[in-house]
């Protein structure tokens, strides 16, 4: 059996499952669909050797926690360590230099939060570094990984719902790059189709972002254009109380997610939930196996990072349309709309 060396860079909330990191946010670390640390530290073909963070505080909890080193220099980590599988769980504005930072120090494979990076530009360098090293690049975007959205994905593909006619999304809190994110690349991922074309406006109420004054990563309203011409709505105000849900209509039916479930109801008033069984384990943790799978054995892994880098795009492009009064703004972008960026933590 292959074992695969880990560390992680970023050893707060969901890097390090430290809840000091969560208390500051306001959340818990029970309620995240998994952390770098426990997904990799639980597989039994990974050793979780090492992982790195400026805070000494941070440090000091995850070494009690996982019993491994650390560093206070992600690079001296990289240089020493000679990893295998690198966890880069640290605020978007970093992840592009750290990417492809471990693609040249040799990992085989970077398990990347979300978003891929803050500008279009960034995102293509790190694919660009990981195609070149031959590094697998994942972006953690967890509904890609729950069984449940996948089983939507193929009810879809199958014409179980019917010819789909609409789609929408919402959810509370606003940050299109922070949660937006995941429900616009869920959506791309749920229908099997990208985004072509954005119309939007952002919600500039001004709310203040948990993870500090140096991020402003607004919510807001508008319309995502489908390859097929499918339309998308959006629905995210800053201030919003609402449930993170993902619907898509068609002929036949409506699907629903709600958190890892989805509800499926037909026009004739029959209606179906599926949930994942108890011990399926995190979407995070399903992540991990699929990418020690692909190292292990060289089999294909089922998502591409150009799916992340995508996602970005659509989001940037909801900014660039907001600029444009909410004009329709196709992709791929161009000119001084790649360079936009989202400010996002």
């Amino acid at each position: 059996m292959s074992k695969f060396k880990a560390g992680i860079i970023g050893l707060g909330f969901i890097g390090g499952a430290d809840q000091v990191s969560g208390d500051a946010l306001g959340q818990q670390v029970v309620d995240l669909d998994g952390t770098h640390f426990v997904a990799l530290s639980s597989h039994p073909q990974i050793d979780l050797v090492c992982g790195s963070s400026r805070d000494a505080g941070r440090r000091s909890r995850f070494e009690q926690r996982s019993g491994t080193k650390t560093y206070s220099d992600w690079r001296e980590m990289l240089a020493t360590e000679n990893l295998d599988i690198v966890s880069v769980a640290t605020y978007a504005p970093q992840h592009a230099e750290m990417v492809i930072e471990a693609a040249r120090a040799g990992a085989k494979a970077v398990f990347c939060e979300k978003p891929i990076a803050q500008t279009v530009p960034d995102a293509e360098r790190m694919l660009a570094a990981c195609e070149e090293s031959g590094t697998l690049l994942v972006i953690n975007h967890n509904r890609r990984f729950n069984p449940q959205y996948r089983r939507l994905r193929e009810f879809i593909a199958a014409g179980k719902l019917g010819e789909l006619t609409s789609g929408s999304l919402q959810w509370g809190s606003g940050r299109l790059g922070n949660v937006g994110t995941h429900m616009i690349d869920a959506v791309q991922m749920i229908v099997g189709q990208p985004v072509v074309a954005v119309s939007g406006t952002l919600d500039l109420t001004g709310r203040p972002d948990c993870r500090g004054s140096a991020f402003n990563d607004p919510g807001g309203w508008g319309m995502l254009r489908l390859e097929s011409g499918l339309i998308v709505t959006v629905d995210a105000a800053d201030e919003a109380r609402v449930p993170a849900q993902i619907t898509v209509n068609g002929t036949l039916g409506r699907a629903t997610t709600g958190g890892s479930d989805v509800t499926v109801k037909f026009q004739g008033g029959e209606s179906q939930t599926w949930s994942n069984p108890p011990d399926t384990g995190s979407s995070m943790d399903l992540a991990v196996e699929e990418i020690v799978q692909a190292l292990a054995t060289g089999e294909s892994f089922p998502w591409s990072p150009e799916e992340a880098a995508r996602t970005l795009e659509a989001i940037v492009g909801f900014h660039a349309s907001h600029h444009r009064n909410a004009a329709w703004t196709a992709l791929p972008l161009t000119a001084k709309d790649r360079s936009i960026e989202v400010q996002s933590g």
